[in-house]
């Protein structure tokens, strides 16, 4: 279960605060919620995958002996390379892998790309576009859009990239930091998606919404380039956390509790 009315109520509020950034207004009739609603009072258990996803539903009125946080997992292969995070001379090369819309945060992401375009740091925004020609023309130069790619495409990026960011107003879980650190790459996450990020370990925790503290998070990894060969080992390591053996054991947990 996603965080449902929460999600829907933060997007609108940032159309609201971007006009004219959004290609399609967010329209969510209020049978769906209603729908929902009773699917939660039927419910014996209702998996999320995040905290936060918990917190939004708890705030909607869902008990909170029902919910159950269950993190996704990734299966990496073995073979993945490491991304090339050692070449100094090229500039700090920055992936943002998903779909470019309000809720991903993209609008923050921009916002940061501004403050350092006198800095040694490129970003690479990858994905479908879901915002209008006149927000993307307002990106800087150092941010290129390279729209949507297939699925063999992606692991192309994630080799040539440096750095993972995820700067979400609000995801489920978002499976991508996972597949990043598989690469080695070292991610900036927001707290409002999946706990995978351990806060200067294998990335930076920064909160929704902060411009401003994305680019302290970028600056420090140009004033400390160690840190990239540091959090690349962690961020890799972390990935193998996620593997389908610990889901399973955590839906097996589930169906013993509720066996009980």
């Amino acid at each position: 279960m996603d965080p449902n009315r929460t999600e829907v109520e933060l997007v609108r509020a940032e159309e609201k605060k971007w006009p004219g950034w959004s290609l399609h207004t967010l329209e969510v009739p209020e049978a769906y919620f209603a729908r929902r609603e009773q699917e939660w009072v039927l419910a014996d258990r209702i998996i999320v995958n995040s905290d936060f996803s918990r917190t939004a539903l708890l705030r909607q009125g869902v008990p909170a002996e029902k919910l159950i946080v269950i993190p996704l997992c990734y299966e990496a292969d073995p073979a993945n390379p490491m991304s090339k995070i050692e070449n100094r001379k090229l500039p700090l090369r920055v992936l943002f892998l998903g779909q470019v819309i309000l809720r991903k945060g993209i609008q923050y992401l921009l916002a940061a790309a501004h403050k350092l375009v006198t800095e040694n740091i490129q970003f690479d925004i990858v994905g479908p576009l879901g915002i209008s020609e006149t927000a993307v023309k307002t990106a800087p130069h150092n941010v290129i859009f390279h729209g949507r790619v297939s699925r063999d495409q992606v692991a192309d990026w994630y080799q040539k990239s440096n750095l993972f960011v995820l700067p979400t107003l609000s995801d489920g879980f978002a499976l991508t930091q996972i597949e990043a650190m598989a690469y080695g790459l070292p991610v900036i996450a927001t707290p409002n998606c999946g706990e995978v990020v351990t806060d200067g370990l294998d990335g930076f925790i920064v909160p929704a919404y902060e411009a401003d503290l994305l680019v302290d998070a970028f600056r420090r990894y140009l004033a400390q380039p160690e840190l990239l060969q540091e959090q690349s080992i962690a961020a890799r390591e972390k990935a193998r956390q996620f593997n389908l053996s610990r889901l399973a054991g955590n839906l097996a947990r589930l169906e013993a509790s509720l066996q009980k």
